[in-house]
């Protein structure tokens, strides 16, 4: 399967991506953008095949997307393009094409969606994080349940509509966590993230968080919100900020996380999603 990846050299991520495509033998046409930037007609293909806005394409970090002014929501996509030819960091990456899509593949582990066949072995990311291959699985699985429940999580409408949940393991098959999300529109309620707590410590949750938000995000989500009575300090190393309870959706309060499973003293965060 012949396969390409808009790689930049000094981005963990990419070459974390590279990494996987090389260990799945899928040996990719390496194009180092910043140095080969694509043409206008490439770039758009690339975003579009994407499934993604131009904007959602741009690289906000560690670039002059600020100093330019390219947070001003007047500017055309045209115009956004123009920036990104010029300015080829702000080109998100790494964008990889195959013969069964095209994707930006942050987090690094979204790469797995492209590759035929699938790994087996158990394989981590040059920081010392697992990779994670996330399935989705009914509310009424016993594992779900059974996980939650041994972290004193709340179960009560696990199979109630509305609901999407993973499970996350590794690429040999052991199970390492579980997530889900409520969507409303533009917001996303995470919940039920737990990871076993032999596997904790580890990057896992971390890891696990950015890859349940990448499949909110794919789904519409722009926006992430949770409630969490013990693990504030853990999600706001992953850029969530705490949140008064009038700032929320009136959909994210009338879930029943908010209504009457998570007590009146859990903390209510969020953030914007972003890759």
């Amino acid at each position: 399967m012949n396969t390409t990846i808009y790689h930049n050299p000094d981005c963990g991520t990419s070459r974390n991506v590279l990494a996987l495509l090389r260990a799945a033998g899928a040996e990719p046409t390496v194009i180092e953008y910043l140095a080969a930037p694509p043409d206008r007609q490439s770039l758009a293909t690339l975003i579009a095949d994407a499934g993604l806005t131009v904007r959602g394409a741009m690289r906000v970090k560690g670039t002059p997307y600020k100093d330019l002014g390219l947070d001003d929501p007047a500017l055309t996509d045209a115009q956004l393009i123009d920036h990104m030819l010029r300015h080829p960091i702000l080109i998100n990456r790494p964008f990889v094409v195959t013969g069964r899509g095209t994707r930006l593949c942050r987090p690094s582990d979204l790469a797995l969606d492209l590759l035929e066949p699938d790994l087996a072995v158990d394989m981590n990311k040059e920081e010392g994080s697992a990779f994670l291959r996330d399935e989705r699985i009914a509310g009424d699985d016993p594992g779900l349940a059974a996980a939650l429940l041994d972290a004193g999580l709340p179960a009560d409408d696990l199979a109630h509509a509305g609901r999407t949940f993973y499970v996350y393991r590794t690429f040999a098959g052991r199970v390492i966590g579980y997530g889900g999300f409520e969507r409303h529109g533009q917001d996303a309620l995470l919940r039920s993230v737990v990871v076993p707590s032999a596997d904790r410590s580890q990057g896992i949750g971390r890891n696990l968080v950015a890859l349940l938000q990448r499949r909110a995000y794919d789904q519409g989500a722009r926006q992430a919100w949770l409630l969490t009575e013990t693990a504030a300090p853990f999600f706001e190393r992953a850029g969530f900020k705490t949140a008064a309870r009038e700032q929320a959706p009136q959909a994210i309060l009338a879930t029943r996380q908010a209504q009457d499973l998570c007590p009146a003293s859990a903390a209510l965060m969020t953030r914007a999603i972003s890759f």
